[in-house]
């Protein structure tokens, strides 16, 4: 996106430094890293970067509205709703198509947003990656709001403890070990101390809920929470309590504080897309909702709103195959909607002249007791297939999870 640093951010590469980033990857966490890293990172200009600052406050913007939680009540599926539900999240995260508009300039698309943690841990390290093995362009940074790379931990620090002990607080997750995300989980941990613990290894005793760690029983207070209800209830019919032993159900009535609490998964998702008026949000309807279909459907993608990692994303179908969905909601809840295509812009060209298209997520916290999330780091991935995601772009390279520098 800046000619000359992508010129000499490419002369400099030499697949061997790829290489031997990858290597000291796998030398700080053996056997952790699970998803393909890109070549390259992000630059991203000034004027993009306004682009996309204006698209969020566009977004939190309606997120703040009086009437929002009224609005995405039915978000929430009866099974799975938690009590104890806090005033907003503590983690919001924005992912952005990077397209070209009307008048051909570089412009964000909004693809979908979660009221849920990303890989804050390990952005704050692949980042560092980057800067030591390939260029390090002055002006540039990951982060925003002035946060440098040691003031970023101690912002994440003050919203993940909310000034507990760290010993009881703790990452939850089912079988975090087995995650492709479990490098994310160490970081974490060593970053800011918080033990990732399995759902099965919960203990509940009345109200109050507790694991063992080195032979002690610790009381947790705070819940650093990963684990998705699709993934649970994808792996572990029936909510998975048979099947996994535990106590603890993630919608028992306990004294912990969420963070993030699991009612906002849902409702600020694929959900909250058709409340959206701006023109940096594709136009989305409510499949269940549509009397008539739009007569252009190709220009149209399909998406379940509660499954994760672009999972039953259709980007051709027909009236027909609409038609023989059975499950276009349930107990008035929509399970499906369509959202208008966006053409990501190939803004990317790695060495050998192939053009690459760019997915940017906004990463935010929120406080408790503040008026607006916080804009903290981001993440970026690259793609040379039709989608973004790793089933569109195997076997290729220069492709994967990056990294997003902003010119100051």
């Amino acid at each position: 996106m800046i000619p000359s640093i992508r010129q000499q951010f490419n002369e400099s590469f030499t697949p061997e430094k790829y290489e031997a980033m990858i290597a000291e990857i796998h030398k700080d966490f053996p056997n952790q890293l699970d998803f393909r890293v890109a070549e390259t990172p992000v630059f991203v200009p000034k004027e993009l970067k306004i682009k996309l600052l204006q698209a969020c406050n566009d977004i939190i913007d309606i997120l703040l509205k009086p009437d929002f939680k009224e609005k995405t009540n039915r978000a929430i599926p009866k099974n799975q709703n938690v009590p104890n539900e806090d005033a907003h999240p503590s983690f919001l995260a924005i992912d952005f198509a990077i397209c070209k508009d009307e008048n051909s300039e570089l412009s964000p698309q909004l693809i979908e947003l979660q009221g849920f943690p990303s890989l804050f841990g390990y952005q704050w390290y692949l980042g560092q990656k980057y800067r030591k093995f390939f260029i390090d362009p002055k002006n540039f940074s990951q982060y925003f709001n002035r946060l440098s790379m040691s003031s970023y931990v101690d912002e994440m620090k003050k919203v993940l403890l909310g000034g507990e002990a760290v010993e009881n607080v703790i990452l939850l997750e089912i079988y975090p070990e087995q995650q492709k995300t479990r490098l994310d989980f160490e970081i974490t941990r060593q970053l800011w101390g918080i033990e990732p613990v399995c759902l099965t290894k919960i203990i509940k005793v009345g109200r109050q809920l507790f694991y063992e760690k080195e032979g002690k029983t610790i009381e947790i207070k705070r819940i650093y929470n990963r684990l998705i209800f699709d993934d649970l209830l994808q792996n572990f019919p029936a909510g998975g309590v048979p099947h996994l032993k535990t106590n603890f159900k993630m919608t028992d009535d306990v004294d912990v504080k969420w963070v993030t609490h699991p009612n906002w998964f849902f409702r600020i998702s694929k959900f909250t897309l058709p409340l959206f008026k701006s023109a940096f949000v594709p136009e989305s309807f409510f499949l269940s909702d549509l009397k008539e279909y739009p007569d252009d459907l190709e220009n149209y993608v399909l998406k379940p709103l509660f499954s994760f990692a672009g999972s039953g994303v259709k980007l051709n179908f027909t009236k027909d195959d609409l038609d023989a969905i059975s499950d276009k909601e349930a107990g008035g809840v929509p399970h499906y909607l369509i959202q208008k295509k966006v053409k990501y812009e190939p803004i990317i060209e790695d060495k050998e002249g192939n053009s690459i298209k760019t997915e940017i997520r906004l990463l935010f916290t929120w406080e408790d007791n503040t008026t607006r999330p916080k804009l903290v780091t981001n993440l970026a991935r690259l793609s040379r297939g039709e989608m973004i995601g790793v089933n569109f772009n195997k076997n290729f390279n220069w492709v994967g999870g990056s990294c997003a520098f902003f010119e100051d």
